[in-house]
This record gives structure tokens, sequence and C-alpha cells, in this order.
């Protein structure tokens, strides 16, 4: 039996990881609640640590973003509005900070914000209370904070020369959405975010079992990633082949069926051009002011829209669409063209695929069935030995 000490040594320690397991874990989600008193609307967040906060507004659309310390906020992630908020969402935006976005019905102002201690069977309350303004009030008290820039990449890459001295090729998935942008929502009342990033693991791991395929997310939790940082994970890590997962939802549930989009100046069909508009809105979602980015933005697909590449991603897009044949229902013309912005990086070939519609219940049961995901996993690995066995024989 070991002395005294001893113990009381062990039981500290013990007693020391416990404290620090939960001081890793974070504070939690209580409750979330928006009430209407008046012309006032007033947003509570409820957690069970005390909690800092930053507030900022942002134009057309009108929007209130309020940024706070990490909390971890489960299976929740949106919310219906009242007053003169039309709706809301909340999720991770980078390490340590948590995003909640607002939607606002017309201009709003902050009329006070503050912190409630936790007490009388409470948590600790962040209170917001919101009135209606004018345009000119709101524009004026726009201000932008540093958490609008870019996100860093959440994953260190390896230098491509040692990616290329381990002899295997680099795929970058990427599961579409997450942490304040959650996506399309299923019939089942799943979120998008959360099924591409469960698809993109069993990607990752059929693919890293063959021992051919080194692969990278861009992301592998709920957070969020601005869109043009996910392609620039995907230049950083010198990759082979970038493939961007989503599942779309439409406004009848009759429509299903997977496709693949590759990058066109020019949309094939008025639908796509829908969903790429659709997709690419994810940051003003997720409360970034895109205010700010450089006038060569606008003319970006004629500078990085390089015709190899294009070319390279077509061909693998036409394979995948071969073998996605095999395991699913696909759309009617079901490789299409589409101004994405996750497919404009210059040198990488570039797919994104639409893995069913999560408004139609065969394609929402489909997705959620861990051996409808295994399937996809392979069809994707087939076609990416039989795109790079044809690229190997040019």
């Amino acid at each position: 039996m070991p002395p005294m000490s001893g113990l009381i040594r062990t039981a500290a320690a013990l007693i020391l990881a416990l404290c620090l397991s939960g001081l890793a874990e974070g504070r939690e989600l209580k409750d979330v609640r928006l009430g209407v008193n008046g012309d006032v609307s007033r947003f509570v967040l409820e957690v069970d640590d005390a909690i800092d906060y930053k507030i900022f507004s942002l134009a057309d659309p009108y929007r209130i973003v309020i940024d706070v310390s990490e909390t971890e906020f489960g299976s929740r992630s949106q919310g219906k509005g009242k007053g003169i908020v039309s709706h809301y969402r909340f999720g991770l935006f980078k390490a340590g900070t948590s995003r909640i976005v607002l939607d606002l019905t017309a201009p709003a102002a902050v009329k006070a914000a503050f912190v409630i201690p936790a007490r009388d069977g409470f948590g600790h309350r962040l209170v917001i209370d919101l009135v209606p303004t004018d345009r000119a009030a709101f524009l004026a008290a726009l201000r932008r904070p540093e958490e609008a820039a870019p996100a860093a990449p959440t994953q260190e890459a390896r230098p491509p020369s040692e990616q290329a001295a381990a002899g295997r090729r680099v795929i970058v998935i990427d599961p579409g959405h997450g942490g304040v942008d959650p996506g399309a929502s299923s019939v089942n009342g799943e979120v998008e975010k959360n099924i591409t990033l469960r698809v993109a693991r069993v990607v990752r791991d059929e693919l890293e079992r063959s021992g051919v395929y080194t692969v990278k997310l861009t992301r592998d939790r709920d957070i969020f990633i601005p869109l043009r940082d996910r392609f620039q994970i995907a230049r950083a890590a010198g990759a082979n082949l970038f493939v961007s997962l989503h599942a779309d939802s439409f406004k009848t549930d009759e429509v299903r069926g997977g496709s693949v989009y590759t990058l066109s100046e020019r949309a094939s069909d008025s639908e796509a051009e829908l969903l790429a508009a659709k997709e690419n809105k994810a940051d003003i979602i997720a409360g970034i002011d895109l205010g700010d980015e450089p006038p060569e933005v606008s003319s970006i697909l004629i500078d990085l829209a390089r015709r190899e590449t294009m070319n390279f991603s077509a061909h693998f897009a036409t394979i995948l669409v071969n073998e996605l044949g095999q395991v699913m229902p696909l759309r009617r013309n079901s490789h299409r063209f589409a101004g994405f912005v996750v497919l404009k990086a210059p040198d990488v070939p570039s797919v994104l695929f639409e893995m069913g519609y999560l408004s139609n219940p065969k394609d929402a049961a489909n997705l959620a069935s861990a051996a409808q995901q295994r399937r996809l996993a392979a069809a994707l690995k087939s076609a990416l030995d039989q795109y790079f066995l044809k690229l190997a024989s040019h």
C-alpha cells in the first residue's frame, strides 16, 4: 500500500484532472429565449458559466451579431424570430469564439446589453434589448469587428514536399456549412452541417484505409469556415483534388437525387444558378462583412478558372457521376456547372457533390443511414482510383 502522502497526491491529481476536464469542456447552453415587450425585442442567452461578449451590426441584410466565449450548443443551431428579429442562428465561429446572428426585419439598435450572473436557479444570462431605428442611424452605428477577417485554417497541412515523399495523393474533403451556418434542414429534423460532417468522416476513413490517399478535412468539428478559406486549405495542403459535400433542400418533397457540380462562369441551368447563389451566401449568414472584398473578386472567375484545372475537374466529375449512379438515384443532367465560391481554387481540380435533397424523405433517410454513407464513400474512392489511373496513363 502506498504511503498516505502518496494517496493524498494521487487524490489531488485526480481532483485537478477532473477540474481541468470540466474547464476544457467550456460553458454549455442552458436555454435561449426571444421575447417582445412593446417595441423592445429581448434576446436572452443562458449558459452554465460566466461569459464575455462583443456586439456589432452588419447591413444589407440587417443583422446584429453577438460574439461570445466558446459555448457548446449541443444539437441546437437556430430558432424562429419574434418582433424585429426574423430568425436567429448560433454556432462555433472559430476556436474560442461562438457566434449568434440575429437576422432583422428592419434596422434596429441595441438599447441595452448586460449579463446577469447565475442566481435563483438560472444560469448566467446575456441579455440583448433591441429597438427599431432608421437606416441612417443603423448605418452610422456600424463598426467592423476583428472577427470579420477570414478565419485561419483549422488544420495544419504538411508541406507539399512531405506529401510527395509519402507517395500518396492528397484529397481534401470539405463538409459544407458548419458552426453558425447550419445549411439546409431535413424533414427528419437534422441539419445539413451535421450530415456533411458525418459523411466526410466516413469518406476520410474509407480513403485512408486504402493506403493510397492522404485525406484532409476542411473542418473536423462543428465550426464555421469562410468559403474562400476552404479552398485555401486545399491549396496549402498541396491537394490533388478537392471535394465539397452538400445536401440541398427544395420547396417540394418530390425532388430527389444527387448531382455533381464543377465551376463555370455561367450556370448550366437556372436551378444550378440559384443553388450556387444560395450556397455563396454562407459567409453572410455567419455574420461576416464582405464589403471590403478586393475589387479583383468581381472577376475571380476570369482570373482563376484556368482551362486545365476546369478540364480536370470536369473529367473527375464525369467518372464520379458514373460511380454514384450505381449506389444512389441521380438528378437528370447530373453533372452541372455553377459559380460556387468553394470551387475557385486556380490550381486544384474541384467538385461539389450535392448528395441529395433533405426535403425528400427518402433522400433524408438515405443520408442518415450509415450503410448508405459507406456506399457513397466507396463510390467516391472508386472514382478517385479511376481518375488517377487515367491521369497516370496519359
